[in-house]
């Protein structure tokens, strides 16, 4: 445990046992793309996490516990940590105490216990933001999907889900966008105009999600951009992302995936970073987007 990993670990504290942050998620977004950095990591670790077993007097297992969220942390313990590795911010110290204490709560989603763990891990992530920024190249982000658009794509999962799992799932994604009505989360939502033209759920059904996106443009903590189809190739357009940012906490990207979701940090939310303010620049501007989303609007009405 380095003071990176010790950030990481309050916040996944935060976001409680239903969805806890990835271990080492740097380390395994290396492993995922064949580095042998994850074994020279494995021994830096060791000796790391030794420091930390003596830091706050406990067992490597109860340490190993700690990590994964399986239990919690108290105070003067985590003040003994943050004093180890040199977290000397003021605002940072108090914010990591706070996600100690919030660390006792368990999370909204964990009454929908057949959630897949990775759902539960992003919303967790969600749920603890300050900011998401969402580029989509197919559908609407889900943080602004009607209840009939997010039925029809669960609905047709090649899992084939019972109707009693689909509403569940249109529950849950119903209730995360209360982060959105309660003013908690901004969100920057860039999407590839494909996304207003592929008729989910047919034709009325995608009118009434149009209208959903039109509206929701209007709340000051969201923002929505349309990159139209005349731009031609752009920057990052064959994969959609999420980067979550938490304040005085470091940012994640997040890239689901079929065969496994995927986080990054450091370099990489940096990285991504740069991408999305060169898609916002390829897209047209909130007003130009607002008029383009009407329009189809209106065509979709009149089918």
């Amino acid at each position: 445990m380095d003071r990176q990993e010790l950030v990481h670990l309050m916040l996944g504290h935060a976001w409680s046992s239903p969805g806890q942050w990835p271990r080492r998620i740097g380390m395994r977004w290396r492993a995922r793309q064949g580095s042998v950095e994850p074994h020279r990591q494995t021994r830096r670790h060791s000796r790391q996490d030794q420091t930390g077993r003596d830091v706050i007097e406990v067992s490597a297992s109860t340490l190993r516990r700690i990590e994964a969220g399986r239990v919690g942390i108290k105070g003067p313990a985590l003040n003994a940590l943050m004093d180890r590795y040199g977290v000397t911010d003021a605002g940072l110290r108090d914010t990591l105490l706070s996600m100690a204490k919030s660390g006792k709560q368990r999370g909204w989603w964990a009454k929908y216990g057949d959630l897949p763990s990775s759902y539960r891990q992003y919303i967790g992530l969600e749920s603890a933001a300050e900011e998401v920024h969402n580029f989509e190249t197919l559908v609407v982000p889900g943080l602004l999907q009607t209840a009939d658009y997010a039925r029809a794509m669960t609905s047709e999962d090649a899992f084939e889900p019972s109707p009693e799992a689909v509403e569940r799932r249109v529950a849950v994604r119903m209730q995360r966008q209360e982060l959105i009505t309660s003013g908690k989360l901004r969100l920057v939502a860039v999407l590839d105009e494909a996304v207003l033209h592929r008729k989910i759920g047919g034709a009325e059904i995608m009118a009434d999600q149009l209208a959903a996106l039109l509206d929701a443009g209007k709340h000051w903590n969201v923002t929505v951009q349309v990159i139209p189809f005349r731009e031609g190739a752009y920057a990052s357009m064959l994969s959609s992302f999420h980067i979550l940012n938490f304040g005085n906490g470091p940012g994640v990207v997040y890239v689901e995936g079929i065969t496994g979701d995927l986080y990054a940090e450091g370099e990489d939310v940096r990285r991504c970073t740069v991408i999305f303010n060169s898609l916002r620049g390829a897209a047209l501007s909130p007003t130009d987007s607002t008029a383009m989303i009407e329009e189809i609007r209106d065509a979709r009405r009149n089918e």
